[in-house]
């Protein structure tokens, strides 16, 4: 129990360092964080992030979360730019070089190349007087009062803090942008956003061959042997002109059997349909029949043209497949 208690006081003891050291930051953000974000957004190139080590893997991801908000950016490695890479950046791009000692040999290294060709350089740093720091259009200050691991040498509370900035420079550059949440969902069009705010009805509704369709005068039991061929659990029942009449659910066939008994199988489909049943348009979105369904208790909607001949159908478990909930 004591051993117990122990790791978790200093797990609570880590997670407090690194809360006070990004609440620490609010009160370090100056005009400098401000040109910052104007310098980005300005910018005709891309943000080019860079850092060795931990700062290199925070890095990677304030360059992913930029990219993914609206500013492009990559991760470029300090190490590798100084053997080639560096013919990745052009003079219209931004840099980002993350170093907590502001004096790491591989991002000073880079500072004549990036003066020669005029790249902008912002900085962040925990240290104002870094060779680093002077030598950065604008320097962010990510200093910590201490980190978070007992022997005060492990990239904790510094990392975080510095991720945090990162979030920071995100959120105000897509708010400048005015980035939407359809412009998010057009980054991340595999993401269960991205379904939500692309995928249309009539990019998951059964038609042709697959469409569950009989006409008002078809006998209830070749409607039956339709239902289960197509294994929709439901078919559409439409006029001569393919017009949509009706509907006829699984448990339409219950209900059916219960109050006819077998003569239900001798009855015509326009006898057990439910007459205007609920459908939608081909250009809706997906999710929009999800919600017609959940609201109404049913699983499936008809899909009729503008002259209101049935295209197609689309049922709950499609929608539900492509992760659209």
């Amino acid at each position: 129990m004591k051993n117990t208690e122990s790791i978790l006081s200093i797990a609570k003891k880590v997670l407090r360092t690194e809360a006070e050291a990004v609440a620490a930051l609010i009160e370090k953000l100056n005009n400098d964080f401000e040109k910052a974000v104007e310098i980005i957004f300005n910018s005709k190139g891309r943000v080019v992030v860079t850092g060795m080590g931990k700062s290199g893997l925070v890095g990677k991801k304030i360059a992913a979360t930029l990219a993914s908000t609206g500013t492009p950016a990559f991760f470029l490695h300090p190490a590798e730019a100084s053997h080639g890479d560096l013919g990745m950046v052009t003079s219209n791009d931004v840099i980002i070089a993350i170093s907590n000692s502001g004096e790491t040999e591989e991002l000073v290294g880079l500072i004549p190349f990036l003066k020669r060709f005029d790249v902008h350089l912002i900085s962040m740093t925990g240290n104002p007087d870094s060779t680093l720091s002077k030598a950065a259009d604008v320097m962010l200050d990510i200093s910590i009062k201490e980190e978070a691991c007992p022997l005060g040498v492990v990239p904790t509370a510094s990392t975080t803090a510095t991720m945090a900035m990162g979030d920071a420079l995100a959120v105000a550059l897509l708010t400048k942008r005015g980035f939407k949440e359809e412009d998010f969902a057009s980054f991340h069009p595999g993401g269960s956003l991205g379904k939500k705010l692309f995928i249309k009805v009539e990019d998951l509704m059964h038609t042709g061959d697959a469409l569950p369709i009989i006409y008002q005068n078809t006998s209830m039991s070749k409607a039956v042997m339709e239902i289960s061929c197509k294994r929709l659990g439901t078919a559409v029942v439409v006029g001569d002109n393919k017009e949509l009449l009706g509907i006829i659910t699984d448990g339409d066939l219950r209900r059916g059997i219960e109050k006819w008994g077998k003569t239900l199988f001798d009855m015509k489909a326009s006898e057990v349909m439910t007459k205007n049943p609920r459908t939608i348009s081909k250009d809706e979105l997906a999710v929009k029949a999800l919600a017609i369904m959940e609201k109404h208790s049913i699983t499936s909607l008809a899909v009729p043209d503008d002259d209101g001949r049935v295209k197609g159908i689309i049922h709950l478990h499609d929608i539900l497949r492509q992760g659209i909930v």
